[in-house]
């Protein structure tokens, strides 16, 4: 994606709680003079900041708050299920008129994946080697399973609130229903008494 050369860019992400996050990012700047994006941006960093929903409600918490270089990594583990903002914004100094120039970020985010070292698998022989991805297997098992268990909390929450709208709607029938049959016999009421009162009856 693209942002301006001092503009914060966020992106949301929804993940389970307890899960591994690994984020990959490069920043290319533009050159006006090329009229392309360069390889690279030496002397530029990014402040990466994590939020994650709070246990007040409306409240985010902070988890992770850092600059790097032009080029980096960063992770974090989530403590609670939602929507973690992840944001970006250069640590460029320069006035807003001169900092025209954009940026392109290339980024990877990675969920819940833990990642096998092949050098070290090579290095070892083949009962260690199986050992070794039985033991990613079977992490790779717990991360399902979390994203299940956090798919189902989440049509649960869903199911309830549909649930409580159908009621509400349900109630609000059975009044307007009784507001209009109340509305009739008292029309009925009121005119009888005016034709009574008239002698046309």
């Amino acid at each position: 994606f693209h942002i301006g050369e001092r503009e914060e860019k966020c992106i949301i992400e929804d993940i389970p709680s307890d899960t591994l996050v690994v984020g990959n990012y490069k920043v290319q700047r533009w050159d006006i003079h090329k009229h392309d994006f360069l390889e690279s941006a030496p002397g530029l960093g990014m402040f990466v900041t994590v939020t994650s929903p709070s246990v007040y409600i409306s409240k985010l918490q902070v988890i992770l708050s850092k600059l790097y270089g032009p080029q980096g990594t960063f992770s974090f583990t989530s403590y609670l299920s939602g929507e973690h903002i992840i944001c970006f914004q250069s640590n460029s100094t320069r006035f807003a008129v001169i900092a025209g120039s954009k940026l392109r970020i290339h980024l990877d985010i990675r969920v819940g994946e833990h990642f096998l070292d092949e050098s070290a698998i090579q290095a070892k022989d083949k009962v260690n080697e199986v050992n070794v991805r039985l033991e990613h297997l079977i992490e790779q098992i717990h991360h399902v399973t979390k994203e299940q268990d956090y798919e189902r909390e989440r049509e649960e929450k869903f199911r309830k609130t549909s649930e409580e709208t159908n009621s509400n709607i349900l109630w609000w029938a059975i009044v307007q229903t009784l507001i209009l049959i109340s509305v009739g016999i008292w029309q009925i009421k009121s005119l009888r008494d005016f034709f009574i009162s008239k002698k046309l009856v």
